[in-house]
């Protein structure tokens, strides 16, 4: 299984931190998320309907033609690979790592980016590096693919390199509320692609993929405009603040997202215990050997991971 990020619980018997005592820098989770109103009764009582006007919130939001909600963008991950002849793909590395993973175990063969290939499979930005593909290079590089699948989990708060608005038959694009909006909890994502494509993969999720209280949460959420902008703004601040924390504490220039912030340096393994024998808990990574800062979320966070950096170095 796919190691993630946010595994709380394994690291408090791991380090012996107390599960409360953690401060938790390891998703990429925006730290403030979006507020969903009280739910009715009926929102548990009801199964979910189609017609409840999410898809329409949906495409408002991404300007896309057609989507298809999901369980998470994590469940078209698992599934498209299945829907495809077995073949080349393409992936830039390092990469989410559940994007290889879910095509190998499909039976295709996972190639560099640059090499010839049938599929091509990327995050952007890019998780967990943070670099961003242009809109006309994605496009160029999907005339050559039978399928150009593009992960924007963490494009929200920069969205005009977005694909979401694409017309090409051939590339999918997958979206999710679990990063910028902060709703992991909810698991509720978007397919955006052709509409035989999108039948094919309603099939193969079955009835009622999404539930009904994260049918709700999403549609309030996506909806929300003056939030949206708020909390592109809080983002933006954030990790402009975590840029400048970073270089104080001589980790140089790390690149990264709205969300977060990535480090590549010799000494990740070593950082990342040192830090969470002191209950922050960030994301490691071993090929090549780096560290991923998520957001503090408020003004004692920001101080302890200051004060704890200090200590360390």
């Amino acid at each position: 299984m796919v190691e993630h990020g946010g595994r709380l619980r394994a690291a408090a018997a791991q380090w012996g931190v107390p599960l409360a005592d953690w401060l938790d820098l390891s998703t990429g989770i925006a730290p403030w998320p979006y507020s969903v109103p009280p739910l009715p009764a009926e929102v548990w009582q009801r199964l979910p309907e189609d017609e409840d006007g999410l898809e329409a919130a949906a495409r408002a939001y991404y300007g896309a033609r057609q989507v298809l909600t999901l369980a998470g963008s994590q469940a078209a991950i698992q599934l498209l690979p299945q829907l495809f002849p077995h073949g080349r793909v393409a992936m830039p590395t390092p990469l989410y790592a559940e994007h290889p993973a879910c095509w190998r175990a499909a039976g295709h063969a996972v190639v560099a980016w640059n090499a010839p290939a049938d599929y091509a499979v990327l995050c952007n930005p890019n998780n967990p590096t943070g670099q961003r593909y242009t809109r006309d290079e994605l496009l160029e590089r999907s005339r050559s693919l039978r399928l150009l699948l593009v992960d924007e989990a963490f494009i929200d708060a920069a969205p005009e390199q977005s694909l979401a608005n694409h017309t090409a038959d051939n590339i999918v694009v997958l979206r999710s509320l679990g990063k910028f909006f902060g709703l992991a909890g909810a698991r509720v994502g978007c397919a955006i692609a052709a509409p035989a494509l999108l039948d094919k993969l309603r099939e193969a999720l079955g009835p009622w993929a999404l539930s009904h209280p994260g049918r709700w949460a999403a549609r309030h959420a996506l909806v929300d405009t003056a939030w949206q902008a708020a909390q592109s703004e809080r983002l933006q601040n954030a990790s402009l603040r975590l840029d400048a924390l970073l270089k104080n504490a001589g980790h140089g220039d790390a690149t990264g997202t709205a969300l977060f912030r990535y480090v590549a340096t010799p000494r990740a393994a070593a950082i990342h215990d040192a830090l969470a024998r002191r209950g922050i808990l960030l994301r490691l990574f071993d090929d090549p050997p780096a560290l991923r800062f998520g957001l503090p979320g408020n003004e004692p966070q920001w101080q302890r991971l200051t004060d704890t950096l200090k200590e360390i170095s």
